[in-house]
């Protein structure tokens, strides 16, 4: 779910978009199969969903919005979130708190 990569993670999430507030709720599904589940009030159009979602998780890392980024999924509720300066196991104890 949550795996150094280059400069930082990737964070395997599952976005809920619509919800009535913004919320990290914790893990979808077990195994490889496992992400971060994740809710947001703002629709899913225009890509509102997705700069929720990455100010959502800049925000419990502890980092600046620009350095989180949808790069995969960017249509679906399924996504891939690059997150630039944080390794895996600061970004595992940040989001286990939810």
């Amino acid at each position: 779910m949550i795996e150094d990569h280059d400069s930082g993670v990737r964070i395997l999430v599952k976005v809920v978009p619509g919800a009535s507030r913004d919320a990290i709720v914790g893990t979808h599904g077990e195994g490889a199969e496992a992400r971060l589940k994740v809710r947001v009030a703002a629709p899913p159009e225009g890509g509102k969903a997705n700069k929720a979602v990455c100010a959502l998780l800049a925000q419990a890392l502890g980092v600046r919005a620009s350095a989180v980024d949808v790069v995969a999924g960017r249509a679906s509720r399924d996504k891939t979130v690059f997150v630039d300066g944080v390794c895996a196991d600061d970004a595992a104890r940040a989001l286990a708190g939810g």
